[in-house]
């Protein structure tokens, strides 16, 4: 641990802001760390309450001037929590169960989702208990899933893989669709492998390394055989994982170099289009849509990744597009941070709305799937009705987006790029 207690990382962090308590932010719970793995702490509930607390944002790494590489040292301690602390049931029926053996299998959600869904279209959710409400709120109203074609625009010049994620996957199916179709136009051949698993993201973040050591092997032979220049990933926090598999694998000889040849292929899917030459956009009218960007934890601070998003989102908005403020402080859904730490997810779910009405806009765009369904949850607490919150590819493939390049052609229907069918007269960003 390189960590010099400068203090430089404390305003960055979100539960820090919140609570102002020194146990609460990186350098406070590095400490916890170094006196645990040192033995001067027990492993009891106040340390490891602490640490739970902690979002995984990274915007800590971002304000380091030492590079400690917080990410890791959260990740190794919450593997050693796992092993060794004994949570109550429900914790222990929460992250086992829901979020290790359902979340990553999108056929498990599917099920799952049924009787959620149920509860909320009979009004029973009002009579649940808070924690259950909120989960339940998380849920859209009409989850998509659209089946994906194994190659998609097969005269494409260069081959990249696609990965279709497990939330994603089941409820942003049209999201994806509209992703291919932006790869396609942008003249790639995309593959989109039907073996592929869960990208460990879940795991890795609530301290199961070897699951999601497991996840990460399995991937990186699925997209070995697919013969793939390139990974392309339109979800900001599985992005980060896969990009981190060759440190996931560092001590594992078999495997280490193949992960990281792995990471060195993976790129967001803003990467990768922002690179590439594109018509310019119609420009919008004086009273199209405001429109600003709200940065996810995983591309900004876990990949540093925040100018190509905005790059392909103000070209699309032109002078419609404003800034929000405090656009790179966490929202509170930190993977499934929402779901185990509910009450704190909705503090830092609220001050993102506020930031978001403050800005003016009426359309919030963002990167990652569990922000758009914790803002979008956010919007409809506040009764702010007039602001929609679109995943970045919904907002490029959007008419109002004016993102027109080479799509004189497309229309409902089948898309003549993708082949991915679209409901009979479904919008392009919902």
């Amino acid at each position: 641990m390189s960590c010099i207690h400068c203090g430089l990382c404390l305003s960055s962090c979100p539960t820090y802001l919140e609570t102002g308590n020194e146990n609460d932010s990186p350098r406070g719970r590095i400490y916890l760390m170094r006196a645990l793995q040192e033995g001067r702490l027990e492993l009891g509930a106040a340390p490891v309450r602490h640490i739970d607390l902690c979002l995984g944002c990274r915007a800590c790494e971002a304000a380091c001037p030492s590079g400690v590489p917080y990410g890791e040292l959260l990740e190794h301690a919450r593997d050693h929590i796992e092993k060794h602390h004994s949570r109550p049931w429900f914790q222990r029926f929460l992250r086992r169960v829901a979020i290790e053996r359902i979340f990553p299998y999108p056929q498990r959600m599917r099920w799952a989702l049924l009787p959620a869904r149920l509860v909320k279209a009979l009004g029973m959710d009002a009579v649940c208990p808070a924690w259950i409400r909120d989960a339940l709120a998380l849920i859209p109203e009409s989850p998509s899933s659209i089946p994906i074609p194994a190659v998609v625009n097969p005269e494409g010049t260069r081959r990249v893989g696609f990965i279709s994620g497990c939330v994603m996957s089941v409820m942003f199916g049209e999201t994806h669709r509209n992703s291919l179709e932006l790869l396609a136009r942008a003249g790639f051949q995309v593959a989109t492998p039907s073996d592929q698993v869960c990208c460990g993201a879940l795991h890795a973040h609530s301290g199961r390394l070897d699951q999601a050591r497991a996840f990460a092997r399995r991937n990186i032979e699925v997209f070995e055989k697919a013969g793939v220049e390139m990974i392309v990933i339109n979800a900001a926090g599985c992005g980060s994982t896969l990009k981190e598999y060759g440190q996931l694998l560092a001590e594992d000889p078999m495997w280490r170099d193949r992960a990281t040849a792995f990471s060195s292929k993976v790129r967001d899917l803003s990467e990768i289009l922002a690179e590439r030459e594109w018509a310019t956009p119609t420009p919008c009218a004086s009273d199209a849509p405001i429109v600003t960007f709200h940065d996810a934890c995983h591309l900004a601070h876990a990949q540093r990744i925040t100018q190509p998003p905005r790059k392909m989102v103000k070209a699309a908005a032109g002078e419609r597009y404003v800034e929000m403020p405090e656009s790179d402080v966490c929202c509170g859904s930190a993977g499934s941070y929402n779901l185990t730490e509910p009450e704190m997810a909705a503090r830092l779910r609220k001050r993102k709305i506020e930031n978001i009405l403050k800005s003016g806009a009426q359309i919030v765009v963002t990167s990652n799937p569990g922000c758009l369904l914790q803002i979008q949850a956010g919007l409809r607490a506040e009764g702010a009705d007039h602001v929609r919150a679109l995943h970045i590819a919904d907002f490029l493939v959007s008419d109002r987006a004016g993102w027109r390049a080479n799509a004189s052609t497309a229309t409902a229907g089948d898309s003549p790029d993708t082949g991915v069918k679209r409901a009979s007269g479904e919008s392009r960003a919902r």
